[in-house]
C-alpha cells in the first residue's frame, strides 16, 4: 500500500506571535517540483533515505540526519531509492529565529546536510509534541533555543555572550508574571522586551536559574494547581481548563510526568483516601 501522506500544523510563538509551520511527510513515491521556500527550512528524516537537489549538488539523507536549506534557494525532493520511501518532519523557520543568539547577520550553512544525534533527536521530539498539542509557550520556549543551537553549532554565525547580568532576578519576574496569567501567558517576547532583553537572553537567565525552560515551569505549577482542585473532587476535565491547559491530554500528559499517575488515578486515590 502505498503511504502518500502530508500535514501540516501551525504552531504560535507566543500568545498572539507570529505563526510556525511544521510539515509532519511520508512518502513513497512523491517528489517535489523545484520550489523555494522565503524562510530555513529545517527538516530531520525520521525513516527511509530522501534525495534533494540543491545548490547544484545532491544530498541523500538517512534516518537521524539534519537537512539545512537556506531561504530563497531551490530545491527538489524525492524518494532515495525506487523501492523504499522517506519521512522526514520539517519547519520552516523566519530568519530572526536563526540570528537572537548569534552575531554576524544572516547565518551561513557550508553543508547542508548535517550530523548532529542529539540536536535532531532535540528538533525530533519537540516537533512531533508541538504537532500533537501546539502551545504556544512551549512552542516559543522550545524552537528557539535549538534553533539558536542549530546556527551555533554548524553555521557560520558566531555566538553572542551567554552571561546575563541579574539572571535569578529576571527569573523571579518571569515565574511572577507566568503564575500571575497562568490561563493566557504572555509571549517571552513580550517579556524580554519589558525588561529590556532578547528573547534569547530571557531564556538563557530563566533556564541557568532554574535548570528548565518557561514552559516546563509554568506546567509544573499548573500541575500543583490541578492537584489541589482534584483533592476537592473536580473532574479532570474540569480541572484542566481552570489551570489553563489546552485539553484532558494534555493535562494528562504533564500530570504524569510530573506525579506519575494520571490525573484521574490520582484524584480516586485521594478521594478514597
Amino acid at each position: 500500500m502505498n503511504r502518500e501522506q502530508a500535514w501540516w500544523t501551525r504552531a504560535r510563538l507566543g500568545r498572539c506571535g507570529p505563526p510556525l509551520d511544521l510539515l509532519t511527510a511520508r512518502f513513497d513515491r512523491h517528489v517535489y517540483a523545484p520550489h523555494a521556500h522565503e524562510e530555513f527550512t529545517i527538516g530531520v528524516c525520521v525513516d527511509g533515505s530522501e534525495i534533494i537537489d540543491y545548490r547544484g549538488g545532491r544530498i541523500r539523507t538517512g534516518p537521524g540526519s539534519i537537512v539545512v536549506l537556506a531561504p530563497g534557494e531551490m530545491h527538489t525532493g524525492g524518494p532515495g531509492s525506487p523501492t523504499g520511501g522517506y519521512a522526514y518532519r520539517a519547519l520552516y523557520a523566519p530568519v530572526p529565529l536563526l540570528t537572537d543568539g548569534t552575531l554576524g547577520g544572516l547565518p551561513h550553512f557550508r553543508e547542508p546536510l548535517l550530523d548532529d544525534p542529539e540536536l535532531a533527536a532535540a528538533l525530533r521530539h519537540a516537533h512531533a509534541e508541538l504537532a500533537a498539542c501546539p502551545d504556544p509557550l512551549e512552542a516559543e520556549s522550545r524552537f528557539p533555543w535549538l534553533l539558536t543551537a542549530l546556527a551555533r553549532r554548524h553555521s557560520t554565525a558566531r555566538p553572542v555572550c551567554d552571561t546575563v547580568p541579574g539572571a535569578e532576578r529576571i527569573a523571579h519576574i518571569v515565574r511572577d508574571r507566568l503564575a500571575d496569567e497562568l490561563l493566557t501567558p504572555p509571549s517571552l517576547a513580550d517579556l524580554a522586551a519589558d525588561l529590556g532583553l532578547s528573547r534569547y537572553q530571557l531564556l538563557r537567565a530563566f533556564r541557568t536559574t532554574t535548570g528548565i525552560p518557561p514552559y516546563a515551569w509554568l506546567a509544573q505549577y499548573r500541575v500543583t494547581r490541578a492537584r489541589a482542585l482534584l483533592e476537592s473532587g473536580l473532574r479532570p476535565a474540569e480541572v484542566a481548563s481552570l489551570v489553563g491547559f489546552a485539553d484532558q491530554a494534555h493535562l494528562t500528559r504533564w500530570f504524569r510526568r510530573v506525579m506519575g499517575v494520571t490525573p484521574a488515578a490520582y484524584r480516586n486515590s485521594v478521594q478514597d483516601t
